[in-house]
């Protein structure tokens, strides 16, 4: 699934999409910092949902929404905004908005605006009982080794008919699935525990091997843990 973040202040943007990848590591997520940029990415992507700031330069939030809207009417929304004003509430009503948010952003405001937004559309991040299952043994184990033929075993199907199935409902096979998901825990870590050898934070989430675990990080995030921990350190405090 693929969603759509606008903010014209880069480390509102990045938290915002860090709190989203928290909770659902394989959605991707497209960052914009200018309407312009927006428009453009959303011309050359299939966006299901996206979050809007109010206040961007130029023309406002909810001017971008109406436009994106006209070239996607499929497209949901969320606004963002660090000010409560009852005339924008209303008129994002008026738009047919998901939700409201107001800065900060809390995880557990964000999580019922997502949750509105599959209720509302229909969408469904896990469509059968066996996947939700999966995704479930993976978010328990993820720091184990975990195989195709352990989850089939465990979930009494054949790993044929789980792959193929994982496959078609997360467009994901399960060993990028579960490679990403322990991506997104080791960022977290990075974060939130600074003081954490990079032996200990590869170990906590499935890498056995640090320079696997370096190698792996480098692939998906274009740089290695330590320089990630660099950039990043005390922006999540």
């Amino acid at each position: 699934m693929k969603l759509l973040v606008v903010d014209d202040e880069p480390l509102e943007l990045e938290q915002l999409a860090h709190m989203i990848k928290q909770k659902w590591p394989v959605w991707e997520i497209y960052c914009a910092e200018e309407t312009s940029q927006a428009l453009k990415l959303s011309r050359e992507n299939k966006f299901v949902l996206a979050f809007i700031d109010i206040h961007l330069p130029g023309i406002s939030g909810l001017e971008l929404i109406e436009t994106l809207k006209r070239e996607n009417p499929d497209l949901s929304f969320v606004i963002t905004t660090a000010y409560q004003d009852f005339a924008y509430a209303q008129k994002s009503i008026k738009l047919g908005v998901v939700d409201y948010l107001v800065k900060p952003i809390i995880a557990g405001e964000l999580d019922e605006a997502i949750k509105k937004f599959i209720e509302r559309s229909g969408y469904s991040p896990s469509k059968t009982v066996v996947i939700e299952q999966v995704l479930d043994i993976i978010s328990r184990d993820f720091s184990q080794k975990i195989s195709l033929e352990s989850l089939a075993e465990t979930v009494h199907v054949s790993p044929t008919y789980l792959s193929k199935k994982f496959s078609d409902e997360m467009e994901l096979s399960i060993p990028s699935y579960i490679m990403k998901y322990r991506i997104e825990k080791a960022k977290s870590l990075l974060l939130k525990h600074p003081d954490y050898s990079m032996a200990l934070i590869a170990d906590v989430v499935g890498f056995h091997s640090q320079n696997y675990f370096n190698s792996i990080f480098k692939k998906y995030e274009g740089l290695t843990p330590g320089k990630y921990k660099e950039l990043k350190s005390g922006r999540y405090d």
